[in-house]
C-alpha cells in the first residue's frame, strides 16, 4: 500500500515519522513552497521539508492545488492512499479522486466540532476541558468528510496551545497508524458527520491577540494559553506591545481597582492585574524587542508599580 504524505507544519511530523518507520512504502512527500519568514524575511523551508533532508524520499512543493493535481496526473507517483496532516490548503477534486483507497486526513478536534484552521487554539481560548483527534476521508468541503476513527483527549487546566498540539500530534500519529491498518484490511468505517452540529475554528485575527482587561480573569487566562507559543496575547505598556505568555488565576477581590490596573507588583513573584471579574498574576512576559522574562524580572527592570494601568 504505497503512501503519499502531504503536510507542512510541525504538527505533521509525528505522523510523517510514523509512516517512515512503518511497513508501508512512503513514495513521496508534498509540502508547501519555501516562503520568507522572520524579521529578516529570508526564504525558509517549511518544517516538513526540513525534516526530510537526507532521507532520500522525494519532496514536492507545488505552488497551488492545480499543480499538485498535475503532478499526480503525470503518473510520476502512484499512491494507493494519500495521508494529509496540517497541509494548509484544500485539495482539488482531481487529487481527492486519484488514489484508489482515498485521501485520509488527521484533524485535531472531535469533528464535526471545530472545523477549520485553528481547532486547538479555539478550543483552549473557549475554555474547553476536552477535545480530541479525528481521522477522516477528505471531501471537497472543509473538514466535512466521513469519519474513520476518533479519540477524546483531555485539555489540562494549565495546558498551552503548544503543549497540547505536541500531545495531539503524537496521539494522532498512533490513530493514523490504526486507520491505515483498517484501510489496508478493508475494514475502515465511514461515518457521515452530522453537519447540523458543526462548529468552526477560523484563523485567529490580529485584533484577537490584544487583551481586553474588561473580560473575566478566566477568559483572559484561556486566551493567553491559547496563543502560547504563537501568536502571543499582548497588552500595551507605555505605548509598546507587551506579550503575556503565562499567568495564574488569583483568588480574592480587590476594591477600587479598574480593569487593567496593577493591583500588586512583587519583585519576587510578578505583578497582579485586575480584570473585569477576578485577578491575574502575570508570571512570564516579553517586552517589545526583548526576550522572554519572568514577571518578577519585569517588575524589577521596568519599575512597574501598584496602580499602573495596562492597555492604554
Amino acid at each position: 500500500m504505497d503512501i503519499l504524505f502531504i503536510g507542512t507544519s510541525e504538527f505533521a511530523i509525528p505522523t510523517l515519522e510514523m509512516l517512515r518507520n512503518s511497513k508501508w512504502p512512503l513514495i513521496g512527500v508534498v509540502t508547501q513552497p519555501d516562503r520568507p519568514r522572520g524579521r529578516g524575511r529570508k526564504m525558509a523551508a517549511p518544517p516538513v521539508k526540513q525534516h526530510m533532508v537526507g532521507t532520500g524520499i522525494p519532496v514536492y512543493q507545488p505552488g497551488s492545488p492545480g499543480e499538485l493535481a498535475n503532478l499526480l496526473s503525470r503518473g510520476e507517483i502512484k499512491p494507493a492512499v494519500i495521508v494529509v496532516v496540517a497541509y494548509g490548503q484544500l485539495l482539488s477534486s482531481q487529487t481527492l479522486n486519484t488514489p484508489p483507497l482515498g485521501c485520509v486526513n488527521l484533524h485535531p478536534s472531535l469533528l464535526p466540532a471545530y472545523r477549520g484552521a485553528a481547532p486547538i487554539q479555539r478550543a483552549i481560548i473557549n475554555g474547553e476541558t476536552r477535545t480530541g483527534i479525528t481521522t477522516m476521508y477528505l471531501s471537497e468541503e472543509m473538514d466535512a468528510g466521513d469519519i474513520i476513527l476518533q479519540e477524546e483527549v483531555e485539555i489540562g487546566q494549565d495546558t498551552t496551545f503548544g503543549e497540547f498540539a505536541s500531545l495531539a500530534a503524537e496521539r494522532g500519529a498512533a490513530l493514523m497508524c490504526k486507520t491505515l491498518t483498517l484501510i489496508e484490511e478493508g475494514k475502515a468505517p465511514r461515518l457521515p458527520q452530522d453537519h447540523s452540529r458543526a462548529t468552526y475554528a477560523p484563523p485567529l485575527r490580529a485584533e484577537e491577540e490584544r487583551i481586553d482587561w474588561t473580560r473575566s480573569a478566566k477568559g483572559i487566562y484561556d486566551l493567553i494559553r491559547g496563543m502560547n507559543p504563537r501568536p502571543g496575547a499582548y497588552t500595551l505598556f507605555r505605548g509598546n506591545n507587551l506579550k503575556i505568555w503565562r499567568a495564574r488565576l488569583e483568588a480574592g477581590v480587590s476594591q477600587h481597582f479598574k480593569p487593567g490596573q496593577v493591583v500588586d507588583a512583587d519583585p519576587k513573584a510578578g505583578f497582579t492585574v485586575q480584570t473585569g471579574n477576578g485577578k491575574l498574576l502575570i508570571t512570564d512576559v516579553q517586552p517589545a524587542g526583548r526576550s522572554h522574562m519572568s514577571g518578577a524580572e519585569f517588575v524589577r527592570g521596568y519599575k512597574i508599580s501598584r496602580g499602573f494601568i495596562l492597555g492604554e
